[in-house]
């Protein structure tokens, strides 16, 4: 009887454990389900959270676009080109030969109808954009959408379409200035491009493809950017670097902050295929805003004039110059008689600050001076071979006859050293036209491949340094050329060469 109790009681306890197991597996997977599932309702109430984030961004591009609407314009340009004459063509002009062979009593007029009249090309057309920068009727856009046209035509965003007149262009900044007669007109607020920075968020509005009022968005991807494609390469540039998408049709239209102010003004894409590819560039309004000043003021462009030729600082050129700075503007030549010369820089100064700001290229000094109008004066700091000056250079006028004084007196082609040096005399400084006394040893002949040529020495230059000292004859030159070979570096020259004295450096 007890073994049968005791059988029994096993067998219940068996089975109330397994019931009670049973209950703990059928209710872990519920309680982990509710655990995970509240966790998911915790996170979406945060994704919520955050989504205000994303919409008060995007209610700024919103407000950014309505706020510009009206100041941003289409353009469309019209040529019309001269009519061709078929004479000569094969399509029915007289030959000389035959007008010659006709009896003088058959007049012009029966001439005339057996000619063919000139046969009209068809009208060329263009498109681009525009910003309004003044309520009585200025707009900018860029040089190349108006460039050569006879009719440039304006649609603002209510539809209406007039035609403008076109009060400046300057081709060295691929800027231009139009006039329209309207009323009613809301300027764009112009901001202060310096302050733009990489990241920061920008829209770029204008016509691509003629579709008006287009918003694009994207960030500031770089700034100071030079390409080279503005005046044949020869132009200011200062490109901020966008990756809102810039179309054709989008020059000329503004590039503008979460402030909704214009920093730009959209106008060259880098492109394998001619449409966007995330590489746009814009003009900053820190170069267009004075050019637009002066377009509309004066009609014209002045610039400031340094009279000097200034380049970058790369590590070879710090090592070859032995300059003491890794940054700034390298005077590599000073032009007799002009602003650069009269305030005391050398060839071989590096200019650190101008006006206070730091200058970290040639491409900067360039531009900043340009900036400048002709008269105005300009604090420079200079590094000369370690040694810090301070001076003042009044600023003359930038024209083409004062750029034309660094091409120097007509020379013999460029020909290293294989040339032939002799003293600089009064008689041969007269015959170079160069004034003061003579210094230094002048170039007589080259000889084609030589060290001399490739370092693009040309005869009647004047070698008035060599490896820092100052040349009186040419076996002096000799020693510190061997003297150099030895110690496996460049030679550093500075060479006059009509008005104008440089850097130049012979390995």
């Amino acid at each position: 009887m007890h073994q049968q109790w005791k059988g029994l009681s096993v067998t219940l306890g068996a089975a109330l454990c397994g019931a009670l197991l049973a209950g703990v597996i059928m209710s872990w997977p519920r309680s982990l389900t509710d655990g995970v599932y509240a966790d998911q309702v915790e996170a979406a109430a945060a994704a919520r959270e955050n989504l205000r984030h994303a919409e008060a961004l995007s209610s700024a591009f919103r407000n950014v676009s309505e706020s510009l609407r009206p100041s941003v314009v289409s353009l469309s340009t019209e040529v019309t080109p001269r009519p061709v004459s078929n004479r000569g063509r094969g399509g029915g002009g007289l030959p000389p030969e035959l007008r010659r062979q006709l009896p003088p009593w058959l007049g012009d007029d029966i001439l005339r109808q057996l000619e063919e009249p000139e046969s009209p090309r068809p009208r060329q057309s263009g498109m681009g954009s525009g910003v309004v920068i003044r309520e009585d009727g200025y707009l900018l856009t860029n040089n190349h959408v108006i460039e050569g046209s006879d009719v440039v035509k304006v649609t603002l965003s209510d539809g209406r379409r007039l035609e403008a007149k076109i009060v400046g262009t300057d081709p060295a900044t691929d800027l231009a200035v139009l006039k329209i007669d309207a009323t009613g007109l809301q300027a764009a607020v112009l901001g202060d491009s310096e302050e733009a920075q990489v990241g920061d968020w920008v829209l770029a509005i204008g016509s691509p493809f003629g579709l008006d009022q287009t918003v694009t968005a994207g960030i500031i991807s770089g700034k100071n950017r030079v390409q080279r494609i503005i005046g044949d390469g020869e132009g200011f540039e200062d490109f901020l670097q966008t990756d809102a998408a810039i179309n054709p049709g989008n020059s000329g239209g503004p590039l503008v902050n979460l402030r909704g102010e214009v920093i730009g003004l959209n106008t060259a894409i880098l492109s394998r295929s001619g449409a966007n590819a995330g590489i746009g560039f814009a003009i900053p309004m820190s170069m267009a805003g004075p050019v637009a000043d002066s377009i509309i003021e004066t009609g014209a462009v002045r610039r400031g004039f340094l009279g000097a030729q200034v380049g970058d600082i790369t590590p070879d050129i710090k090592e070859e110059f032995g300059l003491k700075v890794d940054t700034g503007a390298l005077i590599s030549g000073v032009l007799d008689g002009q602003p650069a010369a009269e305030a005391g820089l050398q060839p071989g100064d590096v200019v650190v600050r101008m006006d206070g700001k730091p200058v970290t290229s040639g491409t900067q000094l360039r531009n900043y001076v340009a900036s400048r109008k002709p008269g105005a004066t300009v604090d420079v700091s200079v590094n000369r071979n370690g040694e810090k000056l301070e001076m003042k250079v009044s600023l003359q006028e930038r024209t083409a006859e004062a750029m034309a004084k660094f091409s120097g007196p007509a020379a013999e082609p460029d020909t290293v050293i294989g040339a032939k040096l002799e003293p600089l005399t009064e008689e041969s400084a007269r015959d170079l036209g160069l004034d003061g006394p003579p210094v230094g040893l002048v170039v007589t002949k080259i000889e084609d491949g030589s060290l001399a040529a490739q370092a693009n020495l040309r005869v009647g230059d004047v070698i008035e340094e060599a490896g820092g000292q100052n040349l009186t004859s040419v076996d002096q030159f000799r020693t510190v050329l061997e003297e150099t070979k030895q110690d496996g570096r460049g030679l550093r020259l500075v060479i006059r060469r009509g008005n104008v004295r440089m850097l130049l450096v012979i390995r």
